[in-house]
């Protein structure tokens, strides 16, 4: 049931002052009197875009598309990727409509577009415009699987794979990002849209837009974490993607922490004007706030609708999966990357049953691995490195009714994947390094019971937002097995008391919340720019 916003309009009348709180609320600072409450919901989004954003056009631009449709044994089905970046912004565009562009790589998406290359999404309620991009396999080896995922991926996340930078693949990079930024400015109707750019696949399109569409406001979000500057330093073309990034209005990291990082290497490689204070940059005639904003999930989750109860989802799971009914059940849910710590996981696993005998035959991982950039070799050696350790693990422990490790590498609808997080006694996140992760959201937003264990990497950015998780650290195997027994032998109460802590801020902290804040900031910078043309315009009184 919806409830009513509570942007009462008293509150409306004094928005500025609103967005001055927010604007001075520190990451992690949950004091009330810091920030007027409102309660962020689809219907408070809307009724922001209709009173500060009037008339704003919304367009959101993001590899990742949020639906796609895929010609499985000859029958179309519609699949939603596994993507924590469709999960936090679809909601969003449910709630504001307006079009998203994205590449188009479903099997079947060529032929269930009309002349424009627009499909109307979701499928079975149509809120906004999907416009598909199409790429060339050159193009895609290029942009998407070279200089965005063997370069700036393994460059952002420090996860000990060496970034590749390849000049093609630079090349590719450039001109998928003047693709891109074409169509934004073929699709839009208005000179001043509101355009909200996703991640590294896109440094470059917040400049290409701003040279054809000057009023435009431009918030790009960049969803992984940003290295420091020595690191950042390894990146020959450092400076064009530090300009790029800088055509925005407004540039969002999920902590204070990547800001800082950002901060520090626009310092040291542009030559601009810092404002420590506001968190701002200037340069070349371009003000871009440089901004903390955390991330996170619908509340209450759409994918929880129509979920069986607990007791029945955990038989469901035991019987498909052929776990013994009163065994103890873990899960984890990730794509296949080097970055989700899933081979360090099954080691913990292992050194848990070395230390712990008594949980042999008792307790399970069930892992969750969706296939993604398999045509990379880094990605297929760590899918092979899980595989293998898994195979031994099990050698050494499994019986032939009992396995301590179930790897699945398959995708799972997110209707699938909260069947399985109210299943679990645990659920593990184990990341090396994560800008936030939505997993571990997901998992305490499923948790309707207000039970079960997070157990959670402290490179996860929502390692800051959960402190009630157990929080380990993924390279120590060993404190990740006692991690794991003691998540098992929680007293009952104390897994009650940490689930609502977290349940509390998952729901009052929830997507809408993230988009809310950007789009108020949007509005202030809006309003602004309203202001400064009237003063040009009038002069002088």
């Amino acid at each position: 049931m919806t409830t009513t916003p509570r942007l009462a309009k008293p509150l409306l009348q004094t928005v500025r002052g609103i967005m001055d709180k927010i604007l001075r609320k520190e990451e992690g600072r949950r004091n009330a009197n810091d920030v007027i409450r409102v309660e962020w919901t689809a219907e408070s989004l809307k009724h922001l875009l209709k009173t500060e954003l009037t008339d704003a056009e919304v367009i959101v631009v993001s590899n990742r598309e949020p639906y796609s449709h895929q010609d499985i044994d000859g029958h179309v089905q519609i699949q939603r990727p596994a993507s924590g970046l469709v999960t936090a912004v679809e909601p969003i565009m449910r709630a504001c409509g307006g079009l998203w562009i994205a590449h188009g790589s479903g099997s079947a998406d060529a032929s269930n577009v009309d002349e424009q290359d627009h499909v109307a999404v979701p499928p079975d309620t149509p809120s906004y415009v999907l416009r598909r991009i199409w790429l060339t396999d050159e193009e895609l080896t290029g942009y998407y699987y070279g200089l965005a995922n063997e370069g700036l991926w393994p460059l952002c996340h420090i996860a000990f794979v060496r970034p590749a930078f390849r000049t093609a693949d630079w090349a590719q990079y450039v001109a998928v990002n003047r693709k891109f930024a074409d169509a934004v400015i073929a699709e839009a109707k208005t000179p001043n849209p509101l355009v909200l750019i996703q991640d590294y696949h896109f440094a470059l399109a917040p400049r290409m837009v701003r040279e054809r569409l000057p009023d435009a406001t431009i918030i790009t979000f960049w969803h992984i974490p940003w290295p420091n500057p020595e690191m950042f330093s390894i990146c020959p073309w450092r400076a064009e993607i530090l300009q790029g990034l800088l055509s925005s209005s407004i540039l969002g990291f999920h902590t204070q922490f990547h800001c800082l990082n950002f901060l520090d290497s626009v310092d040291r490689f542009l030559e601009c004007h810092i404002d420590r204070e506001h968190r701002s940059v200037s340069a070349n005639a371009q003000t871009t706030l440089v901004r903390p904003y955390p991330i996170s999930i619908e509340w209450p989750p759409k994918a929880l609708d129509g979920q069986p109860n607990i007791a029945e989802c955990r038989k469901e799971i035991r019987t498909r999966f052929n776990l013994s009914q009163d065994g103890k059940l873990a899960v984890g849910v990730e794509r296949f990357d080097y970055t989700k710590g899933i081979a360090d996981r099954f080691r913990a696993v292992e050194s848990m049953l070395e230390s712990h005998p008594e949980w042999i035959g008792r307790f399970s991982l069930l892992q969750i691995a969706a296939p993604s950039r398999s045509e990379l070799a880094a990605y297929r050696a760590v899918q092979a490195e899980a595989r293998d350790i898994a195979g031994v693990i099990n050698d050494r422990f499994g019986t032939e009714s009992w396995q301590p490790i179930l790897l699945v590498p398959t995708h799972h609808e997110p209707e699938q994947i909260f069947t399985l997080f109210r299943a679990a006694d645990l659920c593990v996140v184990s990341s090396l390094h994560d800008g936030m992760n939505l997993v571990a959201k997901e998992f305490v937003a499923a948790r309707d019971d207000d039970d079960g264990v997070l157990i959670l990497s402290t490179f996860a950015g929502a390692s800051r937002e959960l402190p009630e998780a157990l929080i380990v650290n993924p390279y120590d195997i060993q404190a990740m097995g006692e991690a794991l027994h003691q998540g098992l032998t929680m007293a009952p109460d104390q897994r009650r008391d940490r689930m609502r802590l977290m349940r509390d801020m998952v729901a009052e902290y929830n997507v809408h919340f993230w988009a809310g804040h950007m789009l108020m900031d949007a509005a202030r910078i809006r309003k602004r720019q309203t202001i400064d043309i009237a003063t040009t315009t009038t002069g002088p009184q």
